[in-house]
């Protein structure tokens, strides 16, 4: 259990490796807050399915804008910038958007899970 007590890394991970791991607690975020919900457990993945995909997270990235430092919106541009052209179908943008917003949720999930939270509860008043 010691293994799911956020710390950083030895050494810095790079933008692609925090948005994977951003990726992974975002749909964790939103599972969780459907877990105690009645339904079937296909609703409630396509209801999750619809909320981590890239768009909806280039709307959270947008909602939170105001609120980031400008050590954050760093992170962000260097998950943008390395997050490549994305799905064919996709929009190129709003993935490397989604990317830069993943790339902040990783890093804040290993150093500082208090302002992870603070976002978080932000964008859970503030439904994008």
């Amino acid at each position: 259990m010691a293994g799911l007590t956020p710390q950083p890394p030895g050494a810095e991970l790079g933008p692609l490796q925090l948005a994977w791991l951003g990726d992974a607690v975002w749909e964790l975020h939103h599972r969780l807050q459907r877990c105690r919900r009645p339904a079937r457990s296909q609703t409630l993945h396509q209801q999750v399915v619809q909320v981590v995909r890239a768009d909806a997270q280039a709307l959270a990235l947008e909602c939170l804008d105001s609120l980031l430092t400008e050590a954050e919106r760093d992170l962000v541009r260097r998950g943008r910038n390395r997050a490549g052209r994305g799905p064919r179908r996709g929009d190129a943008a709003a993935y490397g958007q989604a990317t830069g917003f993943e790339t902040l949720l990783g890093w804040l999930f290993l150093h500082n899970p208090p302002r992870l939270v603070e976002l978080l509860d932000h964008l859970k008043e503030n439904d994008p």
